[in-house]
């Protein structure tokens, strides 16, 4: 293994002369042979020592199918397949990873700060499912002002649909989605229309269902620590590290994707140094070469900001944001007036946790937390803006929910196109998800497509989890996160468009992001000149951005359903209002429930 390429340390190979390359790490086993079922023969593989098997065969070819067969008969598919048959039980196949012929190899992406996000499900945002319907709708996506596209994830899970987060086959994208190449020409269209592609990956767990590294690699986990979903991922062993490492590099070498989302790296524990999550920047960055913006994203309830640097450090083991829960649920209590489960945070003074987490990051940087009855988070004030990815929903914050709800069904429409406009002018880095540009009402509900035993499971886990708030489940039965019908409930309608209402929608945030893209990003490719500042009377919101070059953003808003007198100094130039304003002599006059004014002095 030493010196092995990460990306080439697992799977199947294509080596110089065109024999293939088979590995498994079965650390367990005393052999492992390797099952051609095109030529319907099995093939023993050497041990290399280490738990290692391996063997080079001339018998394969691109195309071929294949599995690993144990001891006891047992026939599994490769860990690190790049392509399966049919689904996560099936056979896995050979492919070339130089086949496709890339229409625009000459793509470096774009800045950090250029970014605004839009996280879509491929299984749902079209009515295809695929990558191909993904790829029909970018245009419009590039001409609303989005700038990046982030899919959940993709790897291979069990069954016909899945929210992504129960992958088992890391390195092959879902067989339902399309192949590796079709994947590949979505990449390829993104990057034509001058758009980033991220990929959210899963490193924290396995699914439950179609996981069979315990049957020869029972070394990949440790009951040392717990997640949510089971035994954690031993970070401690090499081949470990090295796997899901080299799956990282997989994407973005490969697959060209321009940046990655980390989901929940507050399960991922390792006690090696340097970190594993320091090993996977500094590995893609590598990869990804001096000649191409590479954006790395993590989750993180655990409010850390010692690996984040808002894309402007030099530093290859850095992260460039995180997501920004604390601005999502200050604004959500505003917006809802609910106060369960983490929400008890932010009760009582949301509007004051908003505006540190639009001056500071966080709005909590190490406080004790109500809901987790212990401190939470790290210092964030002297981290750019963009170290922060920002958002009103996102798959979480609204499937999470018992019955998937939007807020536009939860809150006042004025009320919620005031916080867009929060949103979509501040300086952190904004995220929105599909369907919300225009204001989508669909709900987008927890589904997947497991056993019926393993379904069950689901079922009372979900029942368990949403008894904590109040009202549910109320006189309606909870969608039934295995059927069909929730995964068609939650597709997007792109219909709805031509609707007066939703194409007010379209047009609101089409407007603030043109703005965005004119007055605030070409302000934030450096650090801030000073540290950013709030200031809260009431239910009025004052926030102030000194930028690089010494201009002044000013935020002021009225949070309420009630109006106020004036006057409100300001200073600058109104490059947004919710109202059309005057000022006079540096103020502004009445203001009117849920104002939001951003002005800006050069």
């Amino acid at each position: 293994m030493t010196g092995e390429r990460l990306d080439r340390a697992f799977g199947a190979v294509i080596e110089p002369d065109g024999a293939i390359r088979f590995r498994l790490w079965a650390p367990v086993l005393p052999s492992v042979s390797l099952r051609l079922e095109d030529a319907d023969c099995s093939l023993p593989m050497a041990s290399r020592g280490e738990g290692w098997f391996e063997l080079v065969t001339a018998e394969a070819r691109t195309g071929s199918r294949y599995r690993f067969e144990l001891p006891d008969g047992t026939r599994v598919p490769d860990p690190a397949s790049r392509r399966q048959d049919c689904d996560v039980h099936d056979v896995s196949v050979v492919v070339d990873p130089a086949a496709y012929r890339w229409r625009h190899p000459q793509w470096r992406g774009r800045p950090w700060h250029e970014a605004v996000i839009y996280e879509l499900h491929v299984g749902s945002f079209s009515e295809e499912g695929s990558f191909a319907g993904v790829a029909s709708r970018l245009p419009a996506l590039r001409d609303l002002g989005i700038t990046a596209v982030e899919l959940m994830p993709i790897a291979d899970f069990p069954g016909a649909w899945n929210w992504g987060y129960d992958g088992v086959l890391p390195y092959a994208p879902d067989a339902r989605y399309g192949t590796p190449e079709e994947l590949k020409a979505l990449v390829d269209a993104a990057h034509e229309l001058g758009l980033m592609i991220f990929l959210d990956v899963v490193y924290n767990h396995l699914g439950p269902e179609g996981n069979y590294l315990h049957r020869y690699a029972p070394q990949t986990f440790t009951d040392r620590h717990r997640t949510p979903w089971g035994s954690a991922i031993d970070y401690s062993r090499q081949p470990v590290r090295d796997f899901f490492t080299g799956n990282a590099v997989h994407w973005i070498e490969e697959y060209r994707f321009d940046g990655l989302r980390l989901d929940a790296v507050h399960a991922i524990v390792d006690e090696t140094e340097p970190h594993v999550l320091e090993v996977i920047a500094g590995s893609v960055r590598e990869a990804a070469g001096p000649e191409r913006h590479l954006h790395l994203i993590l989750e993180n309830e655990d409010n850390g900001a010692r690996l984040l640097d808002g894309g402007l450090s030099e530093r290859a083991d850095r992260f460039d944001a995180q997501w920004n829960d604390d601005f999502h649920h200050a604004i959500h209590v505003l917006l809802t007036g609910e106060t369960a489960a983490y929400y008890a945070d932010f009760a009582g003074r949301p509007i004051a946790l908003l505006g540190r987490s639009l001056a500071e990051g966080f709005a909590y940087q190490g406080e004790v937390s109500a809901h987790r009855k212990k401190p939470r988070g790290e210092a964030s004030a002297h981290l750019p803006p963009t170290a922060f990815v920002d958002f009103l929903q996102n798959h979480d914050q609204i499937g999470n929910r018992g019955f998937g709800e939007r807020l536009t069904v939860l809150s006042d429409p004025e009320a919620l196109r005031a916080m867009m406009a929060i949103l979509l002018l501040a300086p952190a880095i904004p995220l929105l998800f599909m369907g919300e540009e225009h204001g989508a009402t669909e709900p987008f509900l927890f589904f997947v497509d497991f056993d019926e035993a393993l379904c069950e499971e689901v079922r009372r886990g979900r029942r368990r989890e949403f008894q904590r708030f109040p009202g549910f489940p109320g006189d309606r039965p909870m969608p039934d996160p295995c059927a069909k019908e929730t995964l068609d409930r939650s597709t997007i309608d792109w219909s709805k468009q031509a609707d007066p209402y939703h194409a007010g929608w379209l047009e609101h945030c089409r407007n603030l992001l043109a703005v965005r893209a004119q007055e605030i990003v070409p302000r934030l490719d450096r650090p801030l000149a000073a540290p950013a500042s709030f200031q809260v009377e009431g239910d009025l919101l004052r926030v102030e951005w000194m930028f690089g070059g010494g201009d002044r953003l000013t935020l002021l808003a009225l949070l309420a359903d009630t109006g106020r007198r004036g006057p409100f100094a300001v200073e600058g130039r109104p490059i947004w209002t919710s109202r059309q304003v005057v000022l006079y002599d540096g103020a502004l006059g009445d203001m009117p429930p849920w104002f939001v004014g951003w002005f800006l002095r050069s």
